[in-house]
């Protein structure tokens, strides 16, 4: 009697290439979709807060921006207080940027930071901070941000890697 041994091996492939194909899609497309934000309050102004919680996401900033609305911000969250330096080096617009202290007050503001100075110093706040927020240059003035004033947003501080 003639026993076939011969394992089709094809069929396991290709649903384990479209299992792999389902993962890589959520673990590095939907999140570049859904990007996490906050609203936030500062000062006069409202915003919609785009959130960098991790170290790669703050490392990229707002490189391949083009602008950020009136009513837009960026902030970047730190697992610690420290005296976090922006080199505004890959931004390609002005921006004012407003650092926090982990009572989400703020402790330092750099306004209207021309883009891609490469002979720039780094930018850093006088004392630690562990929030730093980039909003379109002029903001900080229109929206009377200022020293000492208290910042309002939601964020899970769990998150902050």
């Amino acid at each position: 009697m003639y026993m076939n041994t011969k394992r089709n091996i094809g069929t396991p492939l290709i649903v384990s290439c479209i299992v792999l194909g389902v993962l890589a899609t959520f673990m590095f497309v939907i999140p570049t979709i859904f990007k996490l934000s906050t609203n936030l309050q500062l000062g006069d102004g409202a915003f919609k807060a785009q959130m960098a919680l991790k170290s790669s996401d703050r490392d990229k900033g707002l490189l391949g921006t083009s602008g950020l609305d009136p009513d837009q911000a960026f902030l970047l969250a730190f697992p610690t207080e420290d005296k976090w330096g922006v080199w505004p080096k890959s931004t390609t617009f002005s921006i004012d940027i407003v650092w926090l202290n982990k009572d989400k007050k703020v402790i330092y503001i750099a306004k209207n930071i021309s883009p891609g100075n490469l002979t720039s110093a780094v930018i850093k706040p006088k004392t630690p901070a562990k929030y730093i927020i980039e909003f379109p240059a002029g903001t900080v003035d229109s929206e009377s941000i200022d020293i000492n004033q208290t910042a309002v947003f939601q964020i899970n501080t769990d998150e902050i890697k």
